[in-house]
């Protein structure tokens, strides 16, 4: 509501110089502070040096720097999965977007989360007081530029750098490439990255989240990066992190959390009641009811076995998974072990599904 309370201050070209110069130095505070060495660590700074950080950053309105690096963190730990705060793909876009932020049960600080932040007592007095640099800076935009310095200079610029953050949880996870296999819905968008001085470059960030860089490429433009480069330069920060070689070029292993992730929807994206139903008459028609039921609970117990004694063509094949896997991920050195992963879950959601189906049965008989 602030923002239209313009329409009766008026309009001066101060307030948008203020605005404009608002924008970036608090957009490069959300990146590089919040995101990029509060969040993931991603270089090192002096305690003065991260505490100016974190006022800047907090002066966006986007709550403390405790509350941000937390709820970040966990969004990389579970990113778009059922436990990730603002997933798109599982709760849809206005909720990720903004909606999430509203919810009661993502009010409080994690600590256990940011342990390595939580020890200064500094960070903990501002996480406790959220809004104070945003009003100390307000204020300030009154005294530089009067009443349109206020709504103009601060509220406006504000709002922008909300949209502009709250687009990389919402619009960078369903809009753009993926070069990498990440185990979520993260995606490269040269569009946001140029309203975030880098951060569009999303699914390269969740390839490798330690980096200080998230431009990977000479071409992908990160003005954060290179900022932090200055930065080194005079001393401020050291020792940025990089991506290794090999994960640039997508050469590197994935760890096992991330195949299993990306196993389950490669099984899941399988249509498993149809398959399991045409298991189902297979094993019926070849061995009958009785011995159906027997070889579905020896499934269940030795997931495998069943499947070398009994041709079911219904089944994809290990080579089947593969062809579909390579057809929908990025490069990857670990191909052969996410179709293997892949089988596997797919099994283990077929037998569910048959030994649903002999439930059903067995109450219809009853019944």
């Amino acid at each position: 509501m602030l923002c239209l309370a313009a329409i009766w201050t008026g309009f001066t070209w101060r307030s948008v110089a203020v605005c404009l110069v608002l924008y970036v130095l608090r957009i490069f505070a959300i990146t590089a502070g919040y995101h990029r060495y509060f969040a993931h660590r991603a270089y090192r700074t002096s305690r003065a040096g991260q505490f100016v950080l974190a006022w800047l950053a907090q002066s966006s309105a986007q709550r403390g720097v405790l509350w941000w690096a937390a709820q970040h963190r966990r969004h990389h730990h579970h990113s778009d999965t059922a436990d990730d705060a603002h997933s798109p793909v599982t709760r849809g876009f206005l909720y990720a977007h903004l909606g999430w932020i509203f919810v009661a049960r993502n009010d409080a600080t994690d600590m256990t989360a940011v342990p390595d932040l939580a020890k200064y007592p500094e960070l903990r007095w501002l996480d406790r007081h959220p809004f104070l640099p945003a009003s100390v800076l307000a204020a300030a935009t009154y005294l530089i530029a009067g009443l349109p310095g206020l709504t103009i200079g601060f509220c406006w610029s504000t709002v922008a750098v909300w949209h502009a953050t709250f687009c990389i949880n919402s619009l960078a996870h369903v809009w753009g490439g993926q070069r990498y296999v990440t185990g979520d819905h993260s995606r490269n968008n040269w569009l946001l990255a140029i309203l975030t001085m880098g951060e569009g470059w999303h699914n390269n960030h969740h390839a490798y989240p330690a980096s200080a860089r998230q431009g990977f490429r000479w071409w992908e433009f990160d003005p954060t990066y290179y900022a932090l480069q200055m930065l080194a330069w005079l001393g401020l920060i050291w020792n940025l992190h990089h991506p290794p070689q090999a994960v640039i070029n997508g050469e590197q292993r994935l760890g096992k959390i991330v195949i299993d992730k990306v196993a389950s929807q490669i099984a899941a994206s399988f249509p498993i009641n149809q398959i399991a139903y045409q298991v189902h008459e297979a094993l019926r028609k070849s061995y009958g009811r009785t011995e159906t039921k027997a070889r579905i609970a020896a499934i269940r117990i030795h997931p495998g076995v069943p499947w070398s004694e009994v041709d079911l063509p219904e089944v994809p094949s290990l080579e089947e998974i593969h062809r579909y896997a390579s057809g929908r991920l990025a490069k990857t050195r670990s191909l052969e072990e996410i179709t293997l992963r892949a089988r596997e879950h797919l099994l283990e959601l077929i037998c569910a599904r048959l030994s649903e189906f002999e439930f059903k049965q067995a109450v219809q008989s009853i019944s």
